[in-house]
């Protein structure tokens, strides 16, 4: 070997470690950084669940106190499965949603308050293993905040479960919920919506929908009424209905007999009498009917929402 070949084959192989030495992991991920995380969070009243050494699922009942640095901080949990941040979590925002995007086992969210443009909600779909997600009070009057959104979310290929409640969101979220072929249970109460969207909802495979009033306001049309029966009773995948916050009868609930796969059927906060529901009963002997009288409380309360 020439005196110009052994010099170059230690600096060849120098250069061949440095190229394919892999570059230290980040901070992020790693576990002292995950401990001091979970601590961190711990401190400001968050439940941390851990599973065989992982941080698996963070809730919080409060959640006022979740500024920039604690979701970044929920975001370095690599290995969280669920996340619950109800109680005010208006720092969940378009700038601090980036942080979650990267939870690749995240499989439950729920949230309250948060204040996620459509275009942060578009985000979320980055969250391929999501299969339940809950919001209250998501983006409530927040201006341009329509739901379109919720179209992304049609590239989650294992969500199941979602609840929207509590949101001025009107039908132009719920034509864009009508595109998360995925889904089989709906929750939904107290939004925009009008009875248009009971025709968006019917075209979901569901196996669970949960139903109540639209929010209150003498000029909005109500959401929920014997006219909507007959459009709900379309989704032939339905074991269970529950309705809230409407005023029914007998003759509008006979469309709900027309469900071939039926199993409960939850009434409550609602206008009917209890010899309509025993009646009910009769036509629909094989179904579990659940029914709550209205209270004097409740009474009022539908009379606000239905004057």
């Amino acid at each position: 070997m020439s005196f110009h070949s052994r010099l170059a084959l230690p600096v060849a192989l120098a250069f061949a470690f440095t190229c394919f030495t892999p570059p230290p992991a980040s901070a992020a991920g790693q576990p002292a950084a995950i401990d001091a995380a979970a601590k961190s969070l711990e401190g400001l009243g968050g439940v941390v669940t851990r599973k065989d050494g992982k941080v698996v699922e963070v809730s919080f009942r409060d959640s006022k106190s979740l500024g920039p640095e604690q979701w970044r901080q929920l975001g370095q949990l690599s290995d969280l499965a669920k996340l619950t941040v109800y109680g005010g979590a208006k720092g969940l925002n378009d700038t601090t949603v980036s942080h979650l995007t990267g939870l690749r086992h995240l499989e439950q969210l729920s949230t309250d308050g948060a204040r996620l443009s459509d275009r942060g909600l578009e985000k979320l779909a980055e969250l391929k293993s999501l299969r339940s997600v809950a919001f209250f009070h998501l983006s409530f009057r927040m201006e341009g905040f329509t739901g379109k959104g919720f179209a992304a979310w049609r590239q989650l290929p294992h969500l199941e479960r979602l609840t929207v409640a509590g949101m001025s969101m009107g039908d132009e979220g719920f034509a864009a919920i009508a595109q998360i072929a995925s889904l089989r249970e709906l929750r939904t109460w107290h939004t925009y919506r009008t009875e248009a969207s009971n025709q968006e909802i019917a075209k979901l495979p569901l196996r669970s929908l949960k139903v109540g009033q639209r929010l209150p306001g003498a000029q909005r049309p109500p959401c929920l009424s014997n006219q909507s029966l007959p459009v709900l009773a379309s989704i032939a995948t339905l074991e269970t209905l529950e309705l809230g916050e409407a005023r029914l009868d007998l003759a509008g609930l006979r469309a709900v007999a027309k469900l071939p796969k039926l199993q409960r059927l939850k009434i409550d906060r609602t206008e009917i009498t209890e010899a309509e529901i025993e009646q009910l009963r009769t036509l629909l002997p094989n179904v579990k009917i659940d029914f709550e009288p209205l209270t004097e409380e409740q009474r009022s309360q539908l009379n606000r929402y239905l004057p």
